[in-house]
């Protein structure tokens, strides 16, 4: 079995922004019990270190310029066996709240020089150079904060294989050209064929262009991302790059998300306990104070408020749909004025819609457990985790047909109802109007009550599981290992 070090930049439970946290904190542990010896690597944030436990030293790495050595701390995944290490330097580390982020909600001036330190630890601890004596055959980085990591090891002789994986190609790294050569980079990497894009540096573009292999968060995303509708500018490399890429469906923990045994419910239920699934409506509308009403549909939403996520359709569409007699509630954070608009939205349909900004795993095992149906009306989405999380809680997802939605919902349609393979309720285009009326259809079906069940009954029989991904991954690994021996050719096309 190879030996993997994982570089993240967040891991559920100890730090988590979105999807990469909870891949991070799952993916490792599914590895491993396939008998993999996997280390997962992650900065060391003052809310990490808070949530990891028993901490000790295991390496100290003296880098240049900087005014103190950098200390490699090890512990265990919280719930798991999995070995963690943090790189600990505080002055880039040792802030409290969003890892990416200061408390205005901009990023951290200095993430440039953040990430980079990362990625210098994770080469140093990928080359033997870090005084440790375990080194990986294979270096799995994640989203741009580690993209220079592939591009660092790429100029190795001797190198462990390397993958990286895109779980949000529209997040970049992008910083200017004073900000390359403050870090100090090889001055090749400043070229379109390299680090450059349109003038700026370009964090993913060191994975995109130099790893060994490229891995999406399912295969729908993979194809959508080397089309210049999704491609966010990096279409054409991607398509140069389209034998290497490799689209994997994401997993989800299913002893954490398990309505048997979910210790966030009012009360447990299983497929052939459904009927106990009402308990948590109610104490789902208890909680956000709405009228307790067992008959009303109850749509649930968990997620970022950005124009990814559709969020501006629902705003459009709140007028006409708090004339249906439905309950909506909605918990997330992100753009203010978003929040602003819900919350100007929810005191005026007090009795119909309820909103919580900010983000609480309580509340969000509570709705997808709660909820009738849940709504989810991206513009994009690379993989989602809430349409498994629905399905796996009887809850129907309403998703537009679109990266891993199209993959993982199966639409409503007369003969999928007949065989009783159908999932949820699908619609085609960014619209309000598509959206609304894909719940139209939704609450018309809702009243077939055995279609409805037996829809409910389809999407809980779904596996979702880390065990066929972990799979997947351990396969493109030894292919990884394999491709190191040739190395990326430069791309011909510009980004």
């Amino acid at each position: 079995m190879p030996k993997i070090l994982f570089v993240a930049s967040e891991a559920h439970p100890l730090i988590k922004t979105g999807g990469l946290g909870d891949v991070a904190g799952s993916l490792p542990a599914a590895l491993q019990s396939l008998r993999a010896d996997v280390r997962l690597l992650l900065p060391a944030y003052h809310d990490a270190l808070a949530r990891a436990g028993k901490l000790k030293t295991v390496a100290r790495c003296a880098i240049e310029n900087l005014s103190a050595p950098v200390r490699i701390l090890e512990a265990r995944l919280p719930g798991t066996g999995l070995i963690v290490w943090f790189v600990d330097y505080p002055p880039a580390y040792d802030r409290r709240g969003h890892p990416y982020l200061d408390a205005g909600g901009r990023p951290w001036p200095d993430n440039a020089m953040r990430y980079a330190l990362f990625a210098d630890v994770a080469v140093r601890i990928a080359l033997g150079r870090a005084n440790m004596k375990w080194r990986p055959d294979v270096v799995h980085c994640h989203d741009w904060q580690t993209g220079l990591v592939p591009a660092w090891l790429a100029m190795e002789k001797i190198r462990p294989a390397t993958v990286f994986t895109i779980h949000n190609l529209a997040y970049q790294g992008l910083f200017p050209r004073e900000t390359f050569e403050a870090l100090g980079l090889p001055a090749a990497l400043w070229s379109h064929e390299a680090l450059e894009f349109h003038g700026w540096m370009s964090f993913i573009k060191g994975g995109l262009v130099y790893a060994d292999r490229l891995t999406t968060v399912s295969p729908n995303y993979a194809r959508e991302i080397r089309t210049p509708e999704f491609g966010c500018g990096l279409d054409g490399l991607l398509r140069h790059r389209a034998g290497r890429l490799t689209g994997i469906l994401n997993g989800i923990d299913d002893k954490e998300w398990n309505p048997a045994r979910d210790p966030f419910l009012e009360k447990g239920y299983s497929s052939r306990r459904l009927q106990d699934k009402l308990a948590n409506k109610l104490a789902l509308q208890r909680e956000f104070g709405l009228p307790e009403q067992s008959g009303t549909p109850l749509i649930g939403m968990v997620g970022r408020l950005v124009h990814q996520k559709g969020i501006d359709l629902v705003l459009e569409t709140l007028p006409g749909l708090m004339h249906r007699p439905i309950q909506l509630v909605l918990l997330g954070s992100g753009e203010a004025g978003y929040e602003e608009a819900l919350r100007a939205q929810a005191a005026r349909y007090a009795k119909r819609l309820a909103v919580r900004i900010g983000y609480d795993e309580r509340l969000a095992h509570m709705i997808e457990a709660g909820a009738d149906m849940f709504l989810m009306p991206s513009r994009f989405e690379p993989c989602g985790l809430n349409q498994l999380y629905s399905q796996r809680y009887g809850t129907i997802p309403i998703v537009r047909r679109v990266g891993g939605l199209a993959d993982t919902v199966a639409d409503a349609t007369k003969a999928r109802l007949k065989t009783g393979s159908a999932t949820g309720i699908v619609f085609e285009e960014a619209r309000a109007s598509a959206m609304l009326a894909a719940i139209d259809r939704a609450l018309v079906l809702q009243q077939k009550k055995p279609a409805w069940k037996r829809m409910m009954l389809a999407g809980m029989r779904q596996d979702y599981s880390w065990r066929h991904s972990a799979t997947e991954y351990l396969r493109l690994y030894r292919q990884a290992m394999r491709d190191k021996r040739t190395p990326p050719r430069k791309p011909t096309v510009r980004g």
